[in-house]
């Protein structure tokens, strides 16, 4: 509670936050009120721009009209001092900042950035809308239309791994929008805790939750506790499915059509892209007419992958020596190194969110789909 009514006050004083449809009028499945956050590991836009924001320590999705649609294009930003910036506007140091998610809204190319400000359990979830590199505020949570769905079945708030990490931060660990539904990646209580969840939106049903298993070349088994870090919903050969990167490094695809509630689905391992590597961010782009596949890593070079080449690979299903550092599905490196966070700006333009390898400070860039 004192999290919550901490966050509120830093909100409300902030003269220059924004949020909500003007006129009053709310979107279809949104009813106004305080949207009462716990945390901010995760975003995603709709094409009409809703903003869906995954809660893990609330164990919830909120579906948020941010209030975007009849406001000015966005210039894109070009930040070199980011974090100074943000934690001059929370009244903190930057060290007290925890970045979990950059999104970019579709119709304003407004981006957002979802952070924490600390990083304990007083930690207050904000977000922040960027419009220029001299537009930097706080989006209001206090009196906007939403609509939230919770999840069933998550880890306890006092469930710990065997690092001493609470599991319920692992409750959303990425959040697509595709054609409708919501993939929320993350981890159950269940016996086979990694699963993907779906959501209709608007929120009118409860949804499903898939459990998954992989083989994990780099490890010499079948695992089914490590969640997925980041997810593309995708076609490949004309078939929907979802490609998962996980942390060391599998990348695999499930078929769409096998994700149903309750149910157990193994996927296709088709490439190890590293040991002791964890795929930040994954995002689809096209170059002179062909589809790829982009990878920003902790500790790689980013990856061009071809979608060609994912419609061809075959399954990795034996151990892979660790020495071979990849295997699978081949890729261009990129010169992505410190690439935290990816996002579409337009047809032509991402937003890398890095940290810059000179001073460590993070720092916001649009980069041209031409150099990929």
């Amino acid at each position: 509670m004192r999290t919550r009514i901490y966050g509120l006050l830093l909100l409300a004083a902030a003269l220059a936050a924004i949020g909500g449809t003007a006129g009053g009028e709310t979107k279809s499945g949104l009813h106004r009120g305080a949207v009462g956050l716990e945390s901010a590991s995760a975003l995603a836009f709709a094409p009409d721009g809703t903003l869906f924001v995954g809660d893990s320590r609330g164990a919830a999705i909120y579906a948020i009209d941010v209030g975007d649609d009849a406001l000015p294009l966005a210039e894109a930003p070009s930040i070199g001092d980011l974090d100074e910036l943000l934690a001059a506007l929370l009244g903190t140091t930057p060290r007290q900042l925890l970045v979990g998610d950059l999104a970019v809204h579709p119709r304003s190319r407004a981006a957002y950035l979802a952070l924490s400000r600390g990083r304990g359990d007083d930690a207050v979830p904000v977000i922040v809308r960027i419009a220029a590199a001299d537009d930097v505020r706080l989006v209001s949570l206090d009196d906007v239309p939403f609509a939230r769905a919770a999840l069933k079945k998550v880890p306890p708030a006092e469930a710990k791994d065997r690092r001493g990490r609470s599991l319920r931060t692992f409750t959303i660990t990425d959040l697509k929008y595709h054609r409708g539904t919501l993939y929320v990646a993350g981890l159950s209580n269940e016996e086979f805790a990694s699963t993907l969840r779906t959501l209709r939106y608007p929120f009118d049903g409860p949804g499903t939750a898939t459990s998954l298993e992989i083989f994990h070349g780099a490890h010499g088994r079948y695992e089914t506790h490590a969640p997925i870090r980041s997810l593309l919903p995708l076609e490949v050969g004309g078939e929907p499915q979802l490609l998962a990167g996980y942390t060391c490094t599998p990348l695999v695809t499930f078929p769409l059509r096998a994700l149903a509630d309750g149910a157990h689905v193994k996927g296709k391992t088709v490439a190890e892209l590293g040991f002791g590597n964890t795929p930040l961010d994954m995002l689809r782009y096209e170059k002179d007419g062909r589809p790829y596949v982009l990878v920003i890593n902790s500790s790689r070079a980013g990856m061009r992958i071809d979608v060609a080449d994912l419609v061809k690979a075959g399954a990795i299903d034996a151990p892979v020596d660790r020495a071979q550092v990849t295997a699978g599905v081949p890729y261009v490196p990129l010169p992505l190194g410190g690439a935290l966070r990816l996002a579409e700006r337009d047809e032509d333009t991402l937003l890398v969110l890095a940290r810059q390898k000179v001073d460590g400070s993070l720092a916001l860039y649009p980069y041209p789909k031409r150099r990929l």
